[in-house]
């Protein structure tokens, strides 16, 4: 790289000064129209273009997301374009509601071809373009101002006499000038109204202008203030529908969008998660779901996320990365032992508050209207913490572990993610759970039976007698306490010598019901001051109680 890169590259000066922009003190409160270009414009950009198969699910997708506008094809440019739209139309695979879009070059030849694949169509939207840019014009086209405008007109006029032959047909006219981002504004102005001179768009019967930032080329605002100014400066404003195509050159896409719906554009064209030449289209996706975010109707719809991701995936044969804007694998997951805290305390604050209404720490969609499941959000690896491993068996068991325990757990799926050097499951969590707390009741201490429980005896002191397997020897013991707990932990140290007292005592029921099972906690400590843990579950609380004593116990036996 360069240490003074000036010698080779210019900036971007804006040509447009707007010191009375309105954009920025605006607010988005609905959707534009939308149109999907992933068939036509994602396609060509594929190493391995869509077959019809494929091409055809991607289309049936896109229609069950909500989209009522799509451009299929280019069908002047391959006879696999032409036929595919030629199946749409033959086959009735076209909604009434929706709107099937084709492009074209400025040629009367591929004018009429493309005119002649839309034989038949109920209504359909016919894309010319032609390059506009400086750059274009000298280096590609060899062209001036002039000849560049002769270029569209002859174009668009022969679009008018194409559809006037077709008159069973509700046509659309959308006209591009391509590269507009860096075209002087002046010309882009210019070629856009003579291009209107020969349509005559009417309210009723408006005509599309596309402004593609077919390469980005400056910040965001500065496309916006070029939109703003545009649609401020363009005639018959009320017969014009002003279309946005952002490539995603500078990674701003997104934000040059939203920014230019700010600015008064009603219409966006991309592509889902942004596949496209080069950096690809905008992505259409986090476009819709920002505004979902926001509380806004997007007016296209996701309630299955990860179907809609495995088609596009299948189609395309691209990845989506992991960690892609709502619809990664692992957007909505923290392994951060902060983060996993944060988000599971705003979980428990959204079950007490109960309003509906989302807030959540490092979440900004619920995951659940995407059909995504909470089980993904917060996964266990070494840079996990206690929150993280007790939401992970809170979700998976219905454990709602105290803190001290949390902490203990922690420190102990703590060391089995440094050891093993990999993301754990939850059936390793568990694993680890039912072994450090002896939750199986084999190993050390196992519950045979209990004589009816407590038991009244004078002095308000309460016994405990029950039968135990220790070791594989059933031994019966008896002890006596101010409460269940105590005697138990009574008659253990009378048989064994273990001795235990008692910090904090928890229980919760797992479900609602009257099956409900519950689960009861116990923290202890040893003469020696060492801390044991102690749980245990089951249909009666009592019996509960006790397996979580004898739980604890085996951590000394």
């Amino acid at each position: 790289m360069l240490t003074d890169p000036a010698i080779k590259y210019r900036p971007f000066i804006s040509p447009i000064d707007l010191p009375d922009r309105i954009w920025p003190s605006r607010q988005l409160a609905k959707a534009p129209r939308w149109l999907s270009t992933d068939l036509r414009d994602g396609n060509q950009s594929l190493a391995h273009p869509m077959d019809v198969e494929r091409k055809l699910r991607f289309y049936d997708m896109l229609v069950g997301c909500g989209f009522k506008e799509i451009e299929v094809a280019f069908p002047s440019a391959s006879q696999t374009d032409f036929d595919f739209v030629r199946a749409l139309i033959e086959a009735g695979r076209i909604p009434d509601d929706v709107t099937i879009q084709v492009l074209t070059q400025s040629r009367a030849d591929l004018i009429t071809r493309t005119f002649e694949s839309l034989s038949g169509a109920k209504q359909a939207i016919v894309h010319l373009y032609n390059a506009t840019a400086p750059l274009f014009r000298r280096v590609v086209f060899g062209m001036e101002r002039r000849e560049i405008v002769s270029l569209a007109v002859s174009g668009v006029t022969a679009m008018l006499e194409e559809s006037l032959k077709r008159p069973e047909t509700a046509w659309t006219f959308e006209y591009s000038p391509e590269t507009f981002s860096f075209t002087e504004p002046d010309f882009a102005l210019e070629i856009c109204e003579r291009v209107l001179d020969v349509w005559q768009p009417t309210p009723e019967r408006p005509v599309i202008l596309n402004l593609p930032a077919t390469v980005e080329v400056a910040m965001p605002n500065v496309y916006a203030d070029q939109i703003e100014w545009f649609c401020r400066s363009i005639s018959r404003r009320d017969a014009v529908v002003i279309s946005v195509h952002p490539h995603n050159d500078r990674g701003t896409a997104v934000a040059a969008i939203e920014q230019a719906l700010l600015a008064g554009a009603d219409r966006v064209e991309g592509c889902l998660f942004g596949n496209g030449e080069r950096t690809g289209n905008v992505d259409l996706v986090t476009l819709a779901l920002n505004l979902y975010t926001q509380g806004i109707d997007p007016k296209l719809t996701f309630p299955k996320m990860r179907e809609v991701v495995k088609t596009v995936e299948y189609c395309n044969g691209l990845a989506v990365h992991p960690r892609h804007p709502y619809a990664g694998e692992l957007v909505h997951t923290a392994f951060s032992g902060s983060h996993q805290d944060a988000i599971k305390k705003g979980f428990a604050a959204h079950a007490r508050r109960n309003d509906g209404i989302w807030e959540m720490p490092y979440l900004p969609i619920d995951p659940a209207d995407i059909g995504e499941s909470y089980e993904a959000v917060i996964r266990v690896n070494s840079q996990s913490g206690k929150g993280g491993v007790a939401w992970v068996i809170e979700q998976d068991k219905g454990l709602k572990l105290p803190r001290a325990m949390q902490v203990d757990l922690s420190r102990r799926i703590q060391r089995l993610a440094d050891d093993s050097s990999r993301e754990l499951t939850a059936e390793d969590i568990w694993t680890e759970f039912v072994s450090a707390y002896h939750l199986d009741q084999t190993d050390r201490f196992e519950l045979v039976d209990y004589e009816g429980g407590l038991r009244r005896h004078a002095g308000a002191e309460r016994i405990f007698a029950g039968r135990l397997r220790h070791r594989g020897q059933e031994v019966s013991i008896t002890g006596r306490g101010n409460g269940l707990v105590s005697a138990i932990l009574a008659a253990l140290d009378e048989s064994f010598g273990i001795s235990l007292s008692v910090v904090d005592y928890q229980e919760h029921a797992l479900r609602r019901g009257t099956d409900a099972q519950a689960a009861a906690y116990l923290q202890c400590v040893r003469p020696d001051g060492g801390e044991v843990f102690g749980v245990g579950i089951d249909g009666d609380v009592a019996t509960a109680t006790v397996k979580a004593v004898l739980s604890a116990a085996s951590a000394v036996a």
